[in-house]
């Protein structure tokens, strides 16, 4: 053991100096020097290893040599005052703070503390408890110890929610779903209830608005501004207005069969018809029409609002800016290669029971309850064979063509009938529209500096405040820039829905069989193909990496 009278106090007792002779006191290891730091006086400094490993390193070099019979001088160890270190994450919402007890030095103190928050600029978001708490912590450390908190936190933006639009009147095409129940529990198939009829007055949709949503900030108290939600118009067509007390209200002003439209409703003239037939001749009606028959062989009807047909049509044509709704059987028949007798046009929804050699083509939704076969069907929104509970609904040869996916109970049948099937086929043009956006974009900002840039190029405003057309061209300059911050806005909002659609696409748009897929069916999603070879049961089958993958597991459900 070392004599503890080789260390002292420096002069200003900041340091631990150690004068040794190496003949007299070496050979001399690490832990004798550090023992000598554990006497009173000695205990709270820091130890420097640097130091210490060199003492020993001379000294021990020295000793039995002539050199060794002089006393050398050595700085071992040192006061320290406590430190402080915060880690502040790149998106500057969260700082954490590290405080090391000092080592014989000036412990941590709350004005330390405050101006080393000054001095990163942290300013928001702090909780004084917490700091509090860790200064707790440090008063029961032994030297050299650290304890370690996160002591402020940004706020993150709350976004808007979207505007929201409900419709409160049911349509014609929901009818096909609502068989009537009778007085004995039964359901009479045939019964499709009375026409959807609205009187003067009556709500047909609610609009709740859009909100701005809320700023947040960071650590740094600058502010994160909120996205406000994407409005939805709510337009009043033909026979509707907007309530005088409650703009959020649309209601009819006459009466007659609601029909959606984009953004709002109308409500149409109802043309009643028996039967469409040479007799009776072709239809063109400004309203909906609703036929309690049927339509017959070469027949066209035309109107700018729903068809509703209670009966068949058969070989005819119907075209409507609405939905148009059949309530037994679309029925056709194969004239020559790929040529089909029946052709129904809807810029809404096509709904039935049964479609059979039959060309579909909608805007929206087609929606089949029992079976479609052998027809050609194309939907910019989704098909789907089903009858409400899941159970029946068979998709059998022809092709079916959907945006946005198809469903179905069965597909293809057990004699292997060529099927096929396209969905989600249009992310290519997804991928455009979100270049042209971001296209958008970059030039709105570009246009946005150039005004910064010319507003600060501006003299001071005394020079130029009583000078009219100045203060004109000046306005003029802010007005556009609130303009350009406003559209750059809303270019943006629309720019991040596009690529969320465009990131999410294959996984949201899928086919699914309720049941089973028979071989011989063509699927088609995206780029990616494949033509079955065997059976498969209940499965979703979606394009992964431009693969179809069969996911199986909501067989049973």
């Amino acid at each position: 053991m070392l004599d503890p009278e080789l260390i002292e106090l420096s002069d200003d007792s900041s340091k631990a100096e150690l004068r040794i002779i190496p003949n007299v006191h070496g050979p001399i290891n690490t832990d004798s020097l550090l023992q000598l730091l554990t006497f009173p006086g000695f205990h709270s400094l820091y130890p420097n290893m640097t130091s210490i490993e060199r003492v020993c390193k001379e000294v021990n070099a020295l000793c039995g040599k002539d050199p060794g019979q002089h006393e050398l001088f050595f700085v071992i160890a040192e006061r320290r005052d406590g430190e402080i270190k915060l880690d502040i994450d790149a998106d500057k919402m969260h700082a954490g703070m590290t405080l090391t007890s000092a080592w014989g030095g000036r412990e941590v103190g709350l004005p330390e503390i405050l101006t080393a928050l000054k001095d990163q600029k942290v300013t928001m978001g702090l909780s004084k408890a917490k700091i509090q708490a860790l200064l707790q912590q440090l008063a029961q450390l032994a030297p050299g110890q650290s304890c370690q908190g996160n002591i402020a936190q940004g706020k993150a933006a709350i976004n808007g929610q979207d505007a929201v639009v409900d419709r409160k009147v049911s349509l014609a095409r929901e009818r096909l779903l609502q068989p009537q129940e009778m007085e004995d529990g039964t359901v009479d198939m045939r019964n499709l209830g009375a026409m959807i009829m609205v009187r003067p007055g009556e709500l047909l949709m609610l609009k709740t608005p859009a909100t701005p949503g809320t700023d947040g900030y960071n650590i740094h108290g600058e502010v994160l501004a909120a996205k406000p939600g994407k409005d939805a118009p709510l337009i009043p067509g033909d026979g509707t207005s907007l309530a005088p007390d409650n703009p959020l209200k649309l209601i009819a002003t006459v009466a007659g069969q609601p029909v959606e439209t984009r953004g709002g409703m109308q409500v149409d003239d109802v043309l009643h018809i028996k039967d469409v037939d040479v007799g009776y001749g072709h239809v063109d009606f400004k309203g909906s029409v609703l036929i309690t028959g049927d339509v017959h062989e070469g027949m066209r009807v035309k109107s700018s609002g729903d068809i509703t047909v209670m009966g068949f049509v058969d070989s005819a044509t119907l075209e409507a800016d609405g939905d148009i709704v059949v309530s037994k059987g679309v029925i056709g028949r194969l004239v020559k290669a790929q040529e089909l007798s029946t052709h129904i046009k809807a810029k809404g929804q096509i709904c039935a029971q049964f479609v059979q050699y039959s060309n579909l083509c909608a805007k929206g939704d087609v929606l089949v309850t029992k079976q479609l076969l052998h027809s050609h069907t194309q939907s910019e929104a989704s098909i789907t064979v089903s009858d409400a509970n899941g159970r029946r609904g068979d998709l059998v040869g022809g092709t079916a063509r959907a945006a946005q996916g198809i469903k179905a109970v069965v597909i293809g049948a057990t004699a292997g009938t060529r099927t096929e099937l396209f969905c989600a086929m249009n992310q290519g043009e997804l991928k455009q529209e979100l270049k042209l956006l971001d296209e958008s974009v970059k030039a709105i900002v570009r246009v946005s500096l150039d005004i910064e840039a010319r507003l600060r190029k501006l003299p001071p405003k005394s020079e130029w405040q009583n000078d009219a057309a100045m203060v004109e061209q000046v306005r003029m300059m802010l007005d556009e820039k609130q303009k350009i911050t406003t559209e750059k806005l809303k270019e943006e909002l629309e720019y991040d829905n596009c690529k969320q659609e465009v990131e999410a696409y294959y996984q949201k748009y899928r086919i699914e069989a309720g049941k089973q897929i028979f071989v011989n069916v063509e699927l088609h999603i995206g780029p990616a193909f494949q033509r079955t070879q065997r059976e498969y049961g209940p499965c979703s089958i979606s394009n992964k990496d431009q693969e179809l993958v069969f996911d199986y597991s909501n067989r049973g459900q």
